[in-house]
């Protein structure tokens, strides 16, 4: 991790969560798993985010920007926790010092559900912080690995009941699908916050694949096809490392 790039919180208070997203980018939880965030904070769930990097090889904005706009879009989600661990963009590595990052906060803030990034993208970042954090939610359960916290005390062994993929840019197959249907505009403005990143008229900054009108317009669509699939009007698709188990058929939608 890198010591020159501050940690960003919501709040510093501990709290438990229930479900925690993983993010190789700030913007990345907002675009692929969003409106779960949102639909779970509204049912009184304790959610938050933990951004990998700060997305400092972005085309667009600054390391500093980027961080105000995660903050400022983590609140738009009802988030309890919005952190930053400040690994390198683009070169950070499924390594000994990243995963003890994780392990560290996963340990610290207890969640009972894990979302990752999607397990293969058009960005390699995506990829590989899904490995790298499914990787680390499991030694993070492992007595024999030993964390301390922020005061140095030593931290109890924690394993998420639950660990998903949330879909990204490559459309993959989810295995199941989260009904969003009330909280698609709360997304959107979630997403917008990201101001340096997404279509803005008078932006001066040079165009990306991320910034054209047509992007939001495609992930509308996204969602709308997600729905569609699931029996609602928006959905946001997940994929799960193992196949997913209900005690009644009547659990079903």
């Amino acid at each position: 991790m890198n010591a020159d790039v501050p940690t960003w919180i919501l709040y510093v208070f501990f709290m438990k969560l229930d479900l925690l997203a993983f993010a190789s980018h700030p913007d990345d939880a907002e675009l692929g798993c969003g409106g779960t965030l949102l639909a779970e904070a509204a049912r009184g769930k304790r959610t938050g985010i933990i951004d990998l990097t700060l997305g400092q090889l972005g085309t667009r904005g600054t390391p500093e920007t980027r961080a105000q706009e995660a903050l400022d879009a983590g609140r738009l989600l009802g988030l309890s926790v919005r952190r930053n661990l400040g690994l390198q963009d683009g070169f950070f590595e499924n390594d000994a010092p990243s995963r003890l990052a994780i392990i560290r906060q996963v340990r610290e803030l207890q969640p009972d559900v894990v979302l990752l990034n999607a397990p293969a993208d058009r960005h390699p970042d995506h990829g590989r912080g899904a490995q790298l954090a499914a990787d680390a939610c499991f030694l993070s359960g492992l007595r024999k690995v030993e964390t301390v916290d922020a005061d140095g005390n030593p931290q109890a062994p924690w394993r998420p009941r639950l660990v998903y993929h949330y879909i990204q840019d490559r459309l993959l197959t989810p295995d199941f699908i989260v009904d969003i249907s009330g909280f698609w505009e709360q997304k959107v403005e979630a997403i917008r916050a990201f101001r340096t990143q997404f279509f803005d008229p008078a932006a001066t900054e040079p165009n990306t694949y991320i910034s054209s009108p047509e992007f939001l317009q495609f992930l509308e669509a996204r969602v709308r096809e997600m729905g569609h699939l699931g029996g609602f009007e928006f959905g946001e698709g997940f994929i799960a490392p193992r196949k997913v188990g209900v005690r009644s058929v009547f659990d079903l939608v």
